[in-house]
């Protein structure tokens, strides 16, 4: 159930409780630009990302250079979104916070 890929509403009504995150533009993932003060900062939060995504068996999409992570969420099994892109969501901007984010960036 939790691999189900959500339905539009669904997606929506999930989309709206997260800060930052917004859908890509054929609506298969969602995605956040993460800034940090410097490059410690964004490897500390990929560090714990890393750890929240195994323990939830779901792992991001993501890149980063220097200071900047960016990160997209899809499930591909499901061809889409599913909840589990919603937890590892909320699991990364609580990394994001921890880890000292200085910006929340759209692009």
């Amino acid at each position: 159930m939790i691999r189900q890929k959500l339905d539009d509403a669904a997606v929506s009504a999930r989309l709206a409780e997260l800060q930052g995150w917004t859908l890509v533009k054929d609506g298969s993932a969602i995605e956040k630009h993460f800034v940090f003060n410097d490059f410690r900062q964004a490897f500390g939060f990929m560090t714990q990302c890393a750890l929240a995504a195994e323990k939830i068996d779901h792992h991001p999409e993501w890149s980063n250079v220097y200071r900047k992570v960016h990160v997209q969420l899809t499930t591909h099994s499901a061809h889409g979104l599913t909840e589990l892109d919603f937890q590892l969501a909320v699991l990364m901007d609580m990394a994001g916070r921890d880890a000292g984010v200085s910006v929340f960036a759209a692009d």
